[in-house]
């Protein structure tokens, strides 16, 4: 039915990866990895530098290794990156299931073996480590060096840190394949047809309220059966947490994430700080006028994305998504709108709803010798035009610093949001530029600000809901009750009043998988947003050179810190100015929508 509706949604083709996981290369493959892995041990293991040899000689030894170990990562990123490919689009599959299992498990085992190597390079000292540095050959590898130097305070003995990596099989990522395969497999019935989450889940963007109301309540009532598992899911993954924090002497639960990010906690304190403030002059403002354009005294839980009165809603075809995201892209870059095409041409997305299939998107990196996939459930919303260009960006992005290797192309979460958040901007203007109809430049607006609510405001009171359930969880375990009230306290808080949150409102957290999956990521959405506000502003100043910075800084991958990143623009996330900057963007959409009204 939705084929007809959207057209023939592509499926990836991995085969640019492996055949098939029976495939004789794949084993090869992983053969292959030991061996090298072996060679690196022997080589490498407690003789990173040779004594007494010249500086100029273990720099040269060094980059030796640091290669070896780029290589040995790429060839594990794609083993892995098939593995777990091929198992997203089917996790019902207790074929995919296993080899997934089997393949995470050899994984582990091998890259074991190669723990010593980063362990032994934050043993140097700080002298010859900067003499090393200073060799050209190494030169480039500074900021790699620079941020593994970070978490020496919290490194462990090879020996502690070896059983770590062999308990996250059977732990942390154990969890997580849990929830994702429950969330997979959950079927919620509507009207009498039986349908995925991600199916039912969209019927909350349909126009009938009579439609919203009985996906909110079927939705939050097959969340309501599983509530206990999905609770032992998040006290679990919160304990498992904890005791690494504690071994690791991280003093606060979003410690790590900030360390991971590359980024400095008053920043992210400023950024939170600045978003709360602003709930009343955003989140709260928007939902009170919503309610007035549909007519209603409050809005209930089911209504907070529903569309406006008399908005169409006829289905955007996967074609016409696709030429949208295109000439969005071609319009601001011709170079950048090549990378975009060649994701549809080569067949390195998956759109299409199946059975088993993993809800949401991403944009899998895989390795920086292959190429990235993207993953999406597309139903024809121009919700999912947006969801498109976000995962280009991502995809974009990771095309872009491929080039620098596995070890400094990798972008910390803060700024891997820049590109994604960038392309949805992109297409948003490409969409009101060629919109001549009133209404329906008010319609797009609406759900420009409602994306940019959704990607600041809620995301905010997601991490505030994060920290109130980790920094709770130190004191025992929690009941469901305990953790439904905390979702409740978070949404009232940055919803506001014009919302009148429904009972089953409290178990919709439950099937957001950040929290399970990467424990503090979803601050990174907002600091995306408000950096892309604040860089649109300045493209919208000055276009002249902002195309080649911007691809400069996407192409600049992990390599440098966001203020050097960010320098060329004229722009410091320090400045409390710069997060009120990104925010004005929002409010002074609201505005423009309150002129509509």
């Amino acid at each position: 039915m939705l084929q007809k509706k959207v057209g023939t949604l592509p499926e990836w083709d991995l085969t640019d990866l492996y055949d098939a996981p029976d495939n004789k290369k794949f084993s090869a493959d992983m053969e292959q990895l030991k061996e090298m892995v072996h060679e690196f041990e022997k080589e490498f293991k407690n003789a990173i530098l040779i004594q007494d040899a010249p500086v100029s000689d273990n720099a040269k030894r060094l980059k030796k290794s640091i290669v070896a170990y780029e290589n040995i990562a790429n060839a594990m990123g794609r083993l892995s990156g098939f593995a777990t490919l091929h198992h997203v689009t089917a996790t019902n599959d207790p074929v995919r299931t296993k080899f997934y299992g089997d393949t995470q498990v050899k994984i582990t085992e091998i890259s074991n073996k190669i723990i010593f190597f980063e362990l032994e390079l934050n043993n140097l000292s700080n002298e010859i480590l900067e003499k090393l540095l200073n060799d050209k050959v190494l030169s480039s590898y500074r900021t790699w060096f620079e941020n593994i130097r970070k978490y020496k305070p919290h490194q462990l003995s090879d020996e502690v840190e070896q059983i770590f990596h062999d308990k996250s099989v059977t732990s942390f990522s154990a969890w997580n394949r849990l929830f994702d395969q429950t969330i997979s497999n959950m079927k919620v019935d509507i009207d009498g047809d039986s349908m995925s989450l991600e199916e039912a889940l969209n019927y909350l963007l349909s126009s009938q309220e009579k439609d919203r109301k009985n996906a909110f309540l079927s939705v939050t009532s097959k969340l309501k059966e599983n509530i206990s598992l999905f609770t032992h899911i998040m006290n679990t993954i919160c304990q498992d947490k904890s005791i690494s924090d504690k071994w690791r002497k991280y003093k606060y639960s979003e410690q790590s994430r900030h360390l991971a990010n590359n980024i400095e906690p008053e920043v992210v304190d400023a950024l939170v700080n600045t978003v709360e403030l602003n709930y009343s002059n955003t989140s709260h403002r928007y939902y009170k006028l919503k309610s007035e354009m549909l007519g209603k005294k409050y809005l209930e839980s089911w209504d907070r994305n529903a569309p406006l009165p008399e908005a169409k809603s006829k289905e955007i075809k996967w074609n016409d998504a696709r030429d949208i995201v295109i000439e969005a892209y071609e319009e601001f870059s011709p170079d950048l709108a090549k990378i975009v095409k060649r994701f549809f041409d080569e067949k390195w997305i998956d759109a299409k709803i199946k059975d088993g299939k993993v809800t949401g998107a991403f944009a899998h990196p895989v390795t920086t010798d292959t190429h990235p996939y993207i993953l999406m459930n597309y139903q024809g919303k121009p919700r999912d035009v947006m969801t498109l260009a976000h995962e280009l960006g991502h995809g974009v992005h990771q095309v872009l610093a491929s080039d620098l290797g596995p070890l400094l192309s990798d972008t910390p979460l803060t700024l891997a949001e820049t590109a994604s958040v960038f392309g949805e901007m992109l297409t948003y203007k490409k969409l009101i530029k060629n919109t001549e109809d009133e209404f329906e430049r008010k319609v797009l607006l609406a759900s420009k600000i409602e994306d940019m609510i959704n990607t600041v405001i809620r995301q905010i009171s997601f991490f505030k809901f994060e920290q109130l359930v980790h920094h709770s969880r130190k004191d025992g375990e929690l009941t469901s009750e305990d953790i439904n009230n905390i979702w409740l306290e978070t949404q009232t808080d940055s919803l506001g009043p014009s919302i009148k949150l429904h009972k089953q409102h409290k178990y919709l957290w439950s099937y957001i998988p950040h929290f399970i999956h990467s424990p503090f990521y979803v601050y990174a959405y907002a600091f995306g947003d408000c950096l892309v506000n604040s860089l649109y502003s300045v493209y919208q100043k000055d276009r002249s050179g902002f195309v080649q910075k911007y691809t400069d800084l996407l192409a600049s991958g992990g390599s440098k810190h966001h203020s050097q990143l960010l320098q060329p623009f004229n722009l410091d996330a320090t400045d409390p100015s710069f997060w009120n900057n990104g925010i004005s963007l929002i409010t002074d959409m609201i505005d423009d929508l309150e002129k509509f009204s």
